[in-house]
């Protein structure tokens, strides 16, 4: 015989893989007829932009390219310094076991370093090892029974926060602008670029998000008398992604993706260059909510014939920011008090652990300094170590963190003793989730007859592992009934050998 009962409709998501994975792509390239001949490679720079993305059967496929800046030793009366752009396409797979076409992707790609090797005068090697982050979700509506109609029956519930989706969505926006260089400048090559996003934020309003961020650009380049020079853009970007049912309570993640970029130096006459990033910004927004699941349940009257299953879920997604600033004094002296081009920064993370509410950090942050030599453009790397803890409420050693950090602020001052004067903001991105199991019961039937014990009254002492519940069930009685008979007040705690006197149930 069927039960009636009251079903709630929950859509679940959880982590099916999670995976990073640092990929070589490489090429080699002809230095142009136009250009001269290459000594040594001074330095080499890179964009990675991702232009496809898809999840197959057990795989995740990345198409994309390295938009590469080698910056080299002329081979020239003058020991001049030139530059070649080179762009390396990829396509790279990558083992996923569990993942399925229908489920969603997440990757985050970052240049880690990029090697140039000189194999002749005209032509080179280039190494880009990328960083690749791979999270596959999935996501299930589930018919969970929230209560049970019948006369007698017991039921064993459990409140269960959880982290379900709302809704998932993506928006393609271009960031484009015009930098003005000196008009003194008539630009010969681009000798490197560099692009990041930053300050990013989001605004909800109805069925929407608002997202928001800035790109910051770079531009290294040569003029036609031989001078290095560089110009600087913040170009705000912005996009809306509609999705429905979203509120200001939900929880949003958000990702950017550069998948193409153009650098264009307009006509002599307007001292410019034209720049465009293609953006992809997508979206996924969650709501933490209360549950109440039905772990297991009898009739003392009648047999119960259920089926059970267990669902995985992630459990109270939560966000937050936190910035580390460095502010040091260096003393280089090959630089002194020379002029400092640009300075290559990036931070890496060697250890991350979480504590009872707090999560440490310990990585350090590189700096490649390009400066004036005196016979050219010279390089100095250093690095600077950090220790640095985040409280965060709920964190202990089996969360699930993952953090980005980019570079927020930064600036690098030569003051008049020749040393170095170091500010840079590094924001850490923190989102904290975890995933449990939970007991679905379906196909609830009931059979009459149950086979009771004739006895109206029995006597029990408690075994290990004995609950109250397990003791009810066996015997066909109640929770209540023991608790209320036994005087037991915490219905959780019992000794082992404790007498129990058990009623039988009369409902």
């Amino acid at each position: 015989m069927a039960i009636e009962t009251t079903r709630e409709n929950v859509c679940v998501n959880h982590i099916v893989a999670q995976k990073t994975e640092t990929v070589m792509v490489e090429g080699d390239s002809i230095i142009p007829d136009i250009k001269p001949d290459i000594i040594n490679a001074i330095s080499t720079s890179g964009i990675v932009c991702i232009y496809k993305k898809e999840i197959n059967e057990g795989k995740v496929r990345l198409d994309g390219s390295v938009d590469t800046y080698v910056m080299y030793l002329a081979d020239s009366d003058e020991n001049s310094v030139r530059s070649i752009n080179v762009n390396l396409d990829f396509t790279q797979v990558i083992d996923i076991p569990n993942a399925m076409p229908d489920m969603d992707l997440e990757t985050n790609a970052k240049l880690k370093n990029i090697e140039c090797k000189v194999i002749n005068g005209r032509k080179v090697s280039i190494k880009a090892f990328i960083e690749i982050s791979i999270k596959v979700t999935s996501k299930e509506d589930i018919d969970i029974i929230s209560s049970v109609n019948s006369k007698g029956m017991q039921t064993l519930n459990k409140s269960i926060d959880i982290n379900s989706v709302v809704g998932r969505g993506s928006t393609k926006v271009y960031a484009k602008d015009t930098l003005m260089i000196d008009n003194i400048d008539n630009l010969s090559e681009i000798m490197k670029a560099d692009f990041a996003i930053t300050n990013r934020d989001i605004k909800i309003s109805y069925n929407k998000v608002l997202a928001k961020s800035d790109l910051n650009v770079k531009i290294m380049y040569l003029t036609d008398d031989n001078r290095i020079n560089s110009v600087e853009s913040t170009i705000p970007v912005m996009g809306f992604i509609d999705i429905e049912n979203v509120t200001e309570e939900n929880i949003c993640n958000t990702q950017y993706e550069i998948k193409n970029v153009v650098i264009k130096p307009n006509n002599a006459e307007e001292h410019s260059i034209y720049v465009e990033a293609e953006i992809e910004i997508y979206c996924e927004i969650f709501k933490n909510q209360e549950i109440n699941v039905i772990q297991d349940l009898y009739n003392p009257n009648t047999n119960v014939i259920f089926t059970q299953k267990q669902i995985q879920v992630m459990q109270k997604v939560e966000t937050m920011q936190s910035t580390y600033s460095v502010r040091e004094k260096q003393v280089i002296p090959e630089i002194g008090g020379n002029k400092i081009y640009d300075v290559e920064t990036g931070v890496e993370l060697a250890k991350q652990s979480c504590l009872n509410d707090k999560i440490l950090f310990e990585g350090e942050v590189k700096l490649n300094y390009l400066f004036d030599g005196g016979n050219g453009i010279d390089t100095k790397q250093t690095s600077i170590p950090f220790n640095f803890s985040v409280d965060f409420m709920g964190v202990n050693q089996n969360s699930s963190v993952e953090t980005n950090m980019e570079i927020s602020m930064q600036d690098f001052v030569v003051t008049g003793d020749g040393s170095i004067e170091v500010k840079i903001d590094v924001l850490f991105n923190i989102a904290l989730s975890k995933s449990t199991e939970i007991n679905v019961i379906d196909d609830i039937k009931e059979e009459e007859n149950r086979n009771v014990n004739s006895c109206s009254l029995v006597i029990y002492y408690v075994k290990e592992g004995d609950t109250l519940w397990k003791i009810a069930k066996r015997f066909g009685s109640t929770v209540e009934e023991i608790a209320r008979i036994n005087g037991i007040e915490n219905e959780d705690k019992l000794n082992i050998a404790q007498q129990l006197f058990i009623p039988r149930y009369n409902g």
